[in-house]
């Protein structure tokens, strides 16, 4: 345990520290800045100089560092170094001089041109018991240069904190993965039913992305839009084949009916709790809405749009414009811009068909990556 008389300012510092970096992390959605807060915390709290997360790839029978500290990713075999002893053995390690210890493995002195002397190690666990890594600390930065007891114990904090962290955020990182796979394959699914390809909705999807960062908003929000945008049209999985594969014009009576598609994919989602099916159901429901007032199905116009809408929106057309569909022939690039230019401020959103057409070749090239025909995997 930690010397009792560590005195009681030194102990609410390293709760403050502890607390203050607790706070970060777990907000963070970005691995690298999580990871590297965590290194943060293990330098902090023990006045290392260094500090690296390392991650058991049991499969592979591999170490890699997820990050840290004056490394990148480097792997090395799961039973090698101080990190392959800690996952081994499930013990932890405090070294006075590493090079003096025949465990030490030194590829990533070799690879960094560092130079490490002493050394914390400390297995961390999943929620299972099951050791998935371990936290490194380098190189004591006091007099005496050498690591304690006391800051092993200190160390164990982290430590612990990195496991459940790092399990949290992989498996919420599976979660958002198995939901963006399932939202591409059900939009492949509406695409299909209508006899158009699955590249249209991957184009959708990254011109939506390309035109949100390009309008402004944050990248998070943008990749969110990314990933719902492919469940746009998946209301057309309800429609009747005889109008949905009609290769002439809609009577009116028909177009009422394809016009549901929009509420019937807003339906499909609008009650999951899950943010990605929140967007769809957004995107599904005001995609087809105009800037004038005069779209479906709610008659919403202008800002009262969602920006998620109104970029799919504009996205949507450009690519099924320049796409071969049941009822028409692909229109030429120039056609499709003038009719861009021609709706801006009554279909679409003036701001974003501007962005759009001065950044088209940025559209041009994704449209040329994702041409209908081609092999592709997600």
């Amino acid at each position: 345990m930690i010397n009792n008389k560590t005195s009681g300012t030194n102990s609410d510092r390293l709760l403050a520290v502890i607390f203050e970096y607790m706070a970060k992390i777990s907000v963070e959605t970005n691995i690298k800045k999580m990871v590297m807060n965590l290194a943060d915390l293990g330098k902090e709290l023990v006045a290392a100089d260094r500090c690296s997360v390392w991650l058991h790839e049991a499969n592979e029978k591999i170490l890699w560092t997820v990050g840290g500290h004056g490394v990148k990713t480097i792997k090395i075999p799961d039973d090698s170094g101080f990190v392959g002893h800690c996952v081994k053995t499930g013990e932890a390690l405090l070294i006075e001089d590493a090079y003096s210890d025949q465990r030490f493995n030194r590829t990533v002195d070799i690879e960094t041109g560092y130079s490490t002397t002493s050394v914390i190690c400390i297995p961390f666990h999943n929620a299972e018991g099951e050791i998935i890594g371990a936290f490194q600390a380098i190189n004591k930065q006091t007099e005496s240069q050498i690591f304690s007891v006391d800051d092993l114990e200190v160390l164990k904090i982290a430590a612990n904190f990195t496991g459940k962290s790092l399990e949290a955020f992989i498996l919420r990182n599976e979660l958002v993965e198995t939901q963006k796979e399932i939202i591409v394959r059900m939009g492949e699914i509406g695409e299909s039913r209508s006899q158009e390809t699955g590249f249209h909705v991957k184009r959708v999807a990254k011109y939506s992305y390309l035109l949100a960062c390009l309008s402004g908003i944050p990248e998070a929000e943008a990749l969110k839009l990314k990933y719902a945008s492919p469940m746009h049209d998946i209301g057309k999985v309800a429609i009747p084949d005889s109008i949905l594969l009609k290769p002439g014009k809609l009577t009116e009576k028909e177009f009422e009916l394809m016009k549901q598609h929009t509420t019937i994919g807003h339906n499909v989602f609008k009650k999951s709790k899950r943010e990605l099916l929140q967007i769809a159901a957004i995107i599904a429901n005001e995609h087809h809405e105009r800037w004038d007032g005069q779209g479906y199905p709610a008659g919403k116009q202008a800002e009262d749009i969602h920006i998620y809408g109104r970029i799919t929106a504009v996205a949507d057309v450009f690519d099924a414009l320049g796409s071969d569909r049941v009822y028409k022939k692909a229109w030429p690039l120039e056609k499709i811009t003038a009719y861009m230019k021609e709706e801006r401020n009554k279909q679409f959103d003036g701001r974003l068909v501007d962005i759009f057409l001065e950044n088209l070749d940025q559209f041009i090239l994704i449209r040329d990556e994702f041409v209908d025909g081609s092999e592709e995997t997600i």
